[in-house]
């Protein structure tokens, strides 16, 4: 600890062990009373508030909230009636002797500190300096310093090495847009900041570095959600000489270590289960499935291939069951109707199955004996259990939709647990997916990745049957990580990117300096980048990635703070040879 003129002590280390000692401390006011002639004064710093108190009712005249003060006094006991059980110094007090203004603040704050976390977003984040001075917000800075400290402790102790890799970097055509740079030394070329070191840590594989990683800060041109914002860091590693399971292990004792060293929540033992990517499809709807929720989806469209019922006819149709919630009341399960209309489906129907073994609800009158039968079997309904119905012309809207059912019924049915961290990693993902906009193929996760079975694999024109070396980890619904074996053969990779209209040419000229490297002894690599603000945001329980960042930009994209994006001058841009049209 520094000790000057400004501090002997933190405010919130003080004890009754210190009681009649003299010390100097500084901090922000956090509130002022006046009882009469006795002036009571809050002053917080970084490890606590303290109450500072004056039978001088002239010593804080002028004094205001949020300034910054440095204070002289000695410690004493409180009188017991007076006890703050709020405060962890709430038995003491420091009687002042001395008290100096270093910093004053405006007498009208934008909000109160100590409740910052409920007024708008926008707002907080135009003061974010104050915002931060929140003990819940700062809690989350906090958290954030000390799980970058574990990370690097645990990446070491793996025998990884730590290297940085460029922040201005080129342009790449795949992924996410590019936050580009324009060029004032080279007219009309631009530099980009990465999306994330995806090449980069490939050629640090070739170079020879065995095992990598990296607290990588990562930029992408979209549109801010909750769970997605335009700067994030990853924990981002690649290894040599591996296969996909030795990339699982790592990744499973990193996840599991930070989550149990951080939280007191039961997480999922080792090693996680492993769902491939169409099983996942079926039974959750997503590729993110949150495993606390016990629901799963059931593939009905054999049991209703005959059904007279329109909205069923040459359909995808999707079930889920719930159990014992048949006698709940009818504007219950107008709720899910209404729920199921406003994420856009036409409705959803359901049966329920009474004491009696028969079925009743909107759907029951359209169903042959045969049909009921078969659902009773096929889907083991009970007594008072409740079929929904999902369907669409389409297989992958019939899958979203049962997924978004799904977990909204999970919620609605209160059957997830909140102090579980259940993950799982999802593998065996389509190298290629159809894009029905463009009609044409593209590649569904990393284009890099090395497809199962290697060039012999690409050698179909069946590619909806290809599979890759890809994966993602995923806890409670959110993707964590994403991960892959890369595709290190120059005559699989260039066949891969040919499949999806790239010839050998525009691979040569967009990827040259992988191409060119990979001549040379590139080694089987693979690896995986987890999220470091979706981990803090986790192990926060918030629900919200900006909550876990010093400096973000709003949800629109904004940083009120800062007031960017902003407008250059007429010279700036000239000088970058732009034109704004």
């Amino acid at each position: 600890m520094i000790k000057n003129k400004y501090r002997t002590s933190y405010c919130g280390t003080l004890t009754e062990s210190d009681i009649d000692k003299t010390f100097t401390l500084s901090g922000w006011i956090e509130n002022i009373r006046d009882h009469g002639g006795i002036i009571f004064l809050d002053l917080r710093d970084e490890t606590g508030t303290i109450q500072l108190v004056s039978n001088d009712d002239k010593m804080f005249n002028g004094y205001t909230k949020e300034s910054t003060v440095t204070v002289e006094g000695k410690l004493r006991k409180r009188a017991e009636e007076d006890y703050n059980p709020n405060l962890e110094t709430g038995t003491i007090e420091l009687l002042v002797t001395k008290i100096t203004l270093l910093g004053k603040s405006l007498n009208v704050l934008p909000f109160e500190v100590k409740t910052s976390h409920e007024v708008s977003e926008e707002l907080r984040l135009k003061y974010r300096y104050l915002d931060l001075r929140n003990k819940k917000v700062r809690k989350n800075i906090q958290r954030r310093a000390e799980l970058l400290k574990f990370i690097r402790h645990e990446m070491d102790d793996l025998g990884f090495l730590e290297v940085q890799t460029p922040i201005i970097t080129a342009s790449s055509p795949e992924g996410a847009r590019d936050f580009v740079i324009p060029s004032r030394k080279y007219p009309g070329k631009f530099y980009a900041l990465p999306q994330a070191p995806q090449i980069y840590k490939e050629l640090l594989m070739v170079g020879g570095i065995d095992k990598y990683y990296q607290i990588a800060p990562c930029f992408r041109d979209e549109d801010s959600r909750a769970d997605r914002t335009l700067e994030f860091y990853q924990l981002d590693f690649e290894m040599s000489f591996v296969e996909e399971e030795d990339i699982y292990k790592v990744g499973e004792k990193i996840f599991y270590d930070i989550f149990t060293h951080f939280s007191n929540k039961k997480v999922s033992p080792l090693p996680f289960k492993r769902i491939p990517y169409k099983e996942s499809m079926l039974k959750y709807g997503t590729d993110k499935p949150d495993l606390r929720n016990p629901l799963e989806i059931i593939d009905i469209t054999e049991y209703l291939k005959d059904t007279t019922f329109k909205p069923f006819q040459k359909s995808t149709i999707r079930a889920i069951k719930v159990d014992e919630i048949g006698t709940n009341s009818n504007s219950w399960f107008n709720e899910i109707v209404d729920y199921a209309s406003s994420i856009g489906m036409p409705g959803i129907g359901y049966v329920t199955l009474t004491e009696e073994g028969s079925l009743k609800g909107p759907i029951d009158k359209f169903l042959t004996d045969e049909e009921r039968k078969n659902l009773i079997e096929k889907t083991n309904l009970q007594t008072n259990s409740v079929l929904f119905f999902i369907a669409n012309k389409k297989e992958k809207n019939a899958a979203k939709y049962a997924g978004l059912i799904r977990t909204y019924l999970g919620n609605k049915c209160n059957l997830i647990d909140e102090n579980t961290y259940e993950f799982c990693i999802i593998n065996d993902f389509p190298m290629f997916e159809y894009n029905d906009e463009e009609k044409k193929y593209d590649f569904c996760h990393n284009p890099f990745s090395m497809p199962k079975g290697g060039i012999e694999a690409l050698k179909t024109d069946n590619l909806d049957d290809i599979l890759a070396y890809q994966y993602d980890f995923v806890c409670n619904g959110y993707e964590m990580s994403s991960g892959a074996l890369r595709n290190h053969d120059l005559d699989c990779l260039e066949l891969a990117f040919e499949k999806v209209g790239y010839s050998k040419d525009i691979v040569k000229e967009r990827f040259s300096s992988l191409y060119n490297a990979f001549k040379y002894g590139a080694p089987p690599h693979g690896g995986m980048a987890p999220g470091i603000d979706r981990m803090i945001m986790l192990l926060n329980d918030v629900d919200n990635l900006r909550e876990v960042q010093a400096f973000p930009t709003s949800a629109s994209g904004i940083d009120n703070l800062m007031g960017s994006p902003s407008e250059l001058t007429e010279a700036q841009l000239r000088e970058l040879h732009i034109k704004i049209r």
